[in-house]
Protein backbone atom coordinates (compact mmCIF):
# COMPACT_ATOMS: atom_id res chain seq x y z
CA UNK A 1 0.00 0.00 0.00
CA UNK A 2 2.03 2.87 -1.06
CA UNK A 3 1.13 6.45 0.72
CA UNK A 4 0.52 9.83 -0.39
CA UNK A 5 3.80 12.32 0.11
CA UNK A 6 1.74 14.28 2.70
CA UNK A 7 1.13 11.04 4.45
CA UNK A 8 4.54 10.56 4.75
CA UNK A 9 5.57 13.75 5.87
CA UNK A 10 3.27 13.90 8.78
CA UNK A 11 4.46 10.16 9.81
CA UNK A 12 7.88 11.43 9.64
CA UNK A 13 7.12 14.62 11.51
CA UNK A 14 4.91 12.76 14.44
CA UNK A 15 7.03 10.12 15.16
CA UNK A 16 9.89 13.02 15.45
CA UNK A 17 7.80 14.75 18.35
CA UNK A 18 6.74 11.57 19.95
CA UNK A 19 10.02 10.17 20.23
CA UNK A 20 10.90 13.18 22.32
CA UNK A 21 8.49 11.67 25.40
CA UNK A 22 10.33 8.47 24.68
CA UNK A 23 11.83 6.90 28.25
CA UNK A 24 15.11 4.72 27.40
CA UNK A 25 17.38 5.82 30.83
CA UNK A 26 18.87 2.52 30.04
CA UNK A 27 20.33 2.34 26.48
CA UNK A 28 19.69 5.81 25.95
CA UNK A 29 18.11 4.91 22.35
CA UNK A 30 15.19 6.90 22.43
CA UNK A 31 12.41 5.60 19.76
CA UNK A 32 9.20 7.13 18.54
CA UNK A 33 6.95 5.81 16.39
CA UNK A 34 3.97 6.75 13.84
CA UNK A 35 1.41 4.63 12.78
CA UNK A 36 -1.03 5.38 10.10
CA UNK A 37 -4.57 3.03 10.67
CA UNK A 38 -6.71 2.32 7.49
CA UNK A 39 -9.13 5.14 8.77
CA UNK A 40 -6.75 8.06 8.22
CA UNK A 41 -5.92 8.25 11.66
CA UNK A 42 -2.29 8.59 13.03
CA UNK A 43 -0.94 6.81 15.85
CA UNK A 44 2.26 7.54 18.10
CA UNK A 45 3.95 5.33 20.22
CA UNK A 46 7.40 5.57 22.18
CA UNK A 47 9.79 3.22 23.63
CA UNK A 48 9.57 2.79 27.23
CA UNK A 49 12.33 0.59 29.42
CA UNK A 50 11.63 -0.80 32.27
CA UNK A 51 14.69 -1.40 35.69
CA UNK A 52 13.32 -5.22 34.45
CA UNK A 53 14.42 -5.03 31.00
CA UNK A 54 11.93 -7.58 29.51
CA UNK A 55 9.22 -5.52 30.71
CA UNK A 56 9.35 -2.44 28.80
CA UNK A 57 7.95 -1.72 25.48
CA UNK A 58 9.21 -0.52 21.56
CA UNK A 59 7.75 2.23 20.12
CA UNK A 60 6.57 0.41 17.30
CA UNK A 61 4.36 -1.80 19.08
CA UNK A 62 3.05 1.17 21.26
CA UNK A 63 1.78 2.78 18.60
CA UNK A 64 0.28 -0.15 16.89
CA UNK A 65 -1.24 -1.74 20.14
CA UNK A 66 -2.89 1.58 20.85
CA UNK A 67 -4.11 1.80 17.25
CA UNK A 68 -5.87 -1.88 17.66
CA UNK A 69 -6.95 -0.19 21.51
CA UNK A 70 -9.17 2.16 19.16
CA UNK A 71 -10.60 -0.07 17.20
CA UNK A 72 -8.07 -0.47 14.14
CA UNK A 73 -7.10 -3.47 12.58
CA UNK A 74 -5.29 -2.43 9.49
CA UNK A 75 -1.76 -0.25 9.53
CA UNK A 76 -1.09 1.12 6.09
CA UNK A 77 2.23 2.34 7.10
CA UNK A 78 4.57 3.47 10.14
CA UNK A 79 7.38 5.93 10.44
CA UNK A 80 10.28 5.17 13.12
CA UNK A 81 12.63 7.81 14.46
CA UNK A 82 15.70 6.81 16.02
CA UNK A 83 19.14 8.71 16.44
CA UNK A 84 20.44 6.53 13.41
CA UNK A 85 17.67 5.54 11.60
CA UNK A 86 17.60 1.71 12.89
CA UNK A 87 14.97 -0.70 11.86
CA UNK A 88 11.94 -2.35 13.99
CA UNK A 89 13.38 -5.23 16.48
CA UNK A 90 11.90 -8.83 15.07
CA UNK A 91 9.30 -8.04 17.71
CA UNK A 92 7.48 -5.63 16.18
CA UNK A 93 8.24 -6.78 12.55
CA UNK A 94 5.99 -9.63 13.40
CA UNK A 95 3.10 -7.16 15.12
CA UNK A 96 3.36 -4.89 12.06
CA UNK A 97 3.03 -8.02 9.89
CA UNK A 98 -0.47 -9.14 12.02
CA UNK A 99 -2.29 -5.22 10.99
CA UNK A 100 0.12 -4.23 8.23
CA UNK A 101 1.76 -7.22 6.27
CA UNK A 102 2.44 -4.46 2.88
CA UNK A 103 1.99 -1.47 5.11
CA UNK A 104 5.13 0.83 4.28
CA UNK A 105 8.03 1.21 7.08
CA UNK A 106 9.82 4.82 7.03
CA UNK A 107 13.09 4.85 9.19
CA UNK A 108 14.46 8.29 9.81
CA UNK A 109 17.22 9.68 11.95
CA UNK A 110 17.17 12.54 14.33
CA UNK A 111 16.78 15.18 11.55
CA UNK A 112 14.50 13.40 10.19
CA UNK A 113 16.59 12.51 7.01
CA UNK A 114 14.77 8.83 5.32
CA UNK A 115 17.15 5.85 6.19
CA UNK A 116 15.51 3.78 4.79
CA UNK A 117 12.11 3.15 3.13
CA UNK A 118 10.43 -0.83 2.55
CA UNK A 119 7.06 -2.89 3.07
CA UNK A 120 6.91 -4.82 6.39
CA UNK A 121 6.70 -7.65 3.89
CA UNK A 122 10.24 -6.96 2.98
CA UNK A 123 11.76 -6.32 6.71
CA UNK A 124 9.90 -9.95 7.54
CA UNK A 125 9.84 -12.17 4.54
CA UNK A 126 8.21 -15.80 5.37
CA UNK A 127 6.28 -14.11 8.33
CA UNK A 128 4.38 -16.40 10.65
CA UNK A 129 0.78 -15.78 10.48
CA UNK A 130 -3.09 -16.61 10.96
CA UNK A 131 -2.92 -18.83 7.86
CA UNK A 132 -0.32 -20.75 9.27
CA UNK A 133 -2.55 -22.10 12.57
CA UNK A 134 -4.82 -24.92 12.29
CA UNK A 135 -8.17 -23.82 11.77
CA UNK A 136 -10.59 -24.04 14.37
CA UNK A 137 -13.72 -26.38 14.00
Amino acid sequence: MRITPGQRDELIQQARQARAHAYAPYSGYAVGAAALASSGRIYPGVNVENAAYPSGICAERAAVFTAVGAGERQILAVAVATDNGGTPCGSCRQVLSEFGPEADVIMVDADGKIVAEMTVADLLPRAFGAGHLPRKT
